[in-house]
């Protein structure tokens, strides 16, 4: 039997394509900000920061080099010469909070240059992997996803395997289970701590961000292993770099507009983005010596200047428009998750924990691997409305629509539907949309069926123009893995 926890359904999908709205600011402010500031610092000055972040001296030659004709591999030449591009951004406590090492925030950018669009994924720092990152590798153990960084800067294994120690080797640690997850392949990894990012609004004299409701939150976390409660009133607000931070943390907000991961999503990029536009004004230019002094103790990366360079030339002009923002989720106060629930998944029933509905993660690098429509299938403008005829999967409807939102489809209301074995497509429109037709055929496994207003005979609220996709029993097993 197919279970799944019964949710409501909303009436509208559209918190997800909010989100979309945003620029990947988490690479641009929080490190490629060098790249704008360098030009006004001496060469020591500029080396001492790629020391400290990277582990590596500057090397100017080989810089040079790599600008002029970059090598197979690096990043310079992916996105010169057509290649997906995946950076892990990973946000974590540092040395002021009692987990310095754990990663609060997880995300996965895939650049894909042949489009110009970026995919931006929130993996949620409660997920619990198998990880396997010992010697021998056979050996796992279940842990939250966002313990992978910790692993080979404390006691808490021991034989960590040989990838995994060194100045990356948190980086690539993280990088190897967050991979494990999604199915990208990372070229490199970011990580920052809250005091870079606290200082470095400070050092840009705050940042000026809107809040659409207000947010209290009795349950903040002080640096003493307490809590203390915060308050910002709905609005426009400037904001020191310790109120930037807690906006950006608050988890247990009292408003449910506030309280789930997408409202945490959201305000994490509303942040960034006026931290981008604060650092790459004329003001910003001239807190370049500050801004480093902020950042240099306080982020780790694996990434090249060269690297750094040429994700800025790339970007800098990218519209908002070509940023497709998703996330991994459990069912949520304003949301009906998607691809993950809450269940005791190795840790034992009093932990904080979410599991993948399907264990191997097939369904997740799927959704991944195709959240990149094509622009000449999205602009057929097709109607698309997702039903439900898995049996007694309740909620597969609103879960799919969910996910699909910030693709680009053009979807309705999703409904419940008479039961059926197989997935199809049903086809209303006599072939006006083909390229959305196979798109929907291919990611759910369908057959396309030619419909008619009356047959088959629809279900109570179905739309009978465009497409609807019947998700059938196969599908829904697919999805959770059986």
């Amino acid at each position: 039997m197919l279970r799944a926890r019964p949710r409501a359904r909303r009436s509208r999908y559209n918190v997800t394509y909010r989100l979309t709205r945003s620029v990947p600011a988490m690479i641009v402010a929080a490190l490629l900000i060098v790249v704008l500031v360098g030009a006004t610092l001496t060469y020591k000055r500029l080396d001492d920061f790629i020391t400290a972040t990277t582990g590596h001296h500057l090397n100017p030659i080989g810089e040079v080099v790599q600008a002029l004709e970059p090598a197979p591999g690096t990043i310079a030449y992916k996105l010169k010469h057509g290649q997906r591009v995946n950076i892990l951004l990973l946000g974590r406590g540092g040395y002021e909070n009692d987990a310095p090492y754990l990663t609060d925030s997880i995300m996965a950018v895939s650049i894909d240059p042949t489009s110009d669009r970026v995919v931006l994924a929130s993996i949620p720092r409660d997920l619990v992997v198998r990880m396997n990152l010992q010697n021998p590798s056979t050996r796992t153990w279940a842990n939250k996803i966002n313990a992978a960084y910790e692993v080979p800067y404390t006691n808490i294994i021991c034989c960590v395997a040989k990838a995994y120690t060194g100045h990356d080797g948190g980086g690539h640690a993280a990088e190897h289970e967050v991979s494990m997850v999604t199915g990208l392949t990372f070229d490199r990894y970011v990580a920052v701590d809250f005091i870079a990012f606290r200082d470095m609004v400070n050092a840009l004299g705050g940042v000026d961000v809107c809040l659409a409701t207000n947010l209290d939150d009795t349950s903040y976390p002080d640096y003493t292993g307490g809590y203390h409660p915060i308050h910002f009133k709905a609005g426009c607000q400037h904001l020191n770099g310790e109120q930037a931070l807690e906006i950006a943390r608050s988890r247990h907000a009292i408003q449910a507009a506030q309280s789930s991961d997408f409202a945490r999503a959201r305000r994490q990029q509303d942040i960034m983005e006026a931290v981008k536009q604060k650092a790459t004004s004329v003001n910003g230019f001239s807190k370049a010596p500050q801004l480093l002094n902020a950042l240099q103790k306080n982020i780790t990366t694996d990434m090249t200047l060269s690297d750094m360079k040429a994700i800025y030339d790339w970007g800098k002009n990218l519209p908002n428009s070509s940023i497709i923002r998703v996330a991994l989720t459990a069912p949520q106060p304003g949301t009906d998750g998607n691809l993950l629930d809450f269940a005791d998944c190795g840790m034992g029933p009093y932990v904080s924990q979410l599991c993948p509905l399907d264990p191997s993660y097939s369904m997740i690098h799927r959704y991944i691997k195709y959240v990149l429509i094509a622009p000449s299938v999205l602009a057929e403008k097709a109607p698309v409305q997702i039903a439900n005829g898995s049996n007694n999967f309740v909620g597969l409807d609103s879960r799919v629509t969910q996910m699909l939102d910030p693709t680009g489809l053009m979807l309705t209301d999703p409904i419940p539907h008479a039961p059926s074995s197989k997935t199809i497509v049903l086809d209303y429109s006599g072939g006006q949309f083909p390229l959305t037709a196979k798109w929907l055929a291919t990611y759910f496994g369908a057959t396309i069926v030619e419909a008619t207003p009356t047959k088959p005979a629809p279900a109570r609220h179905q739309q009978t123009f465009g497409l609807v996709v019947i998700l059938g029993h196969d599908f829904a097993a697919r999805f959770l893995g059986q």
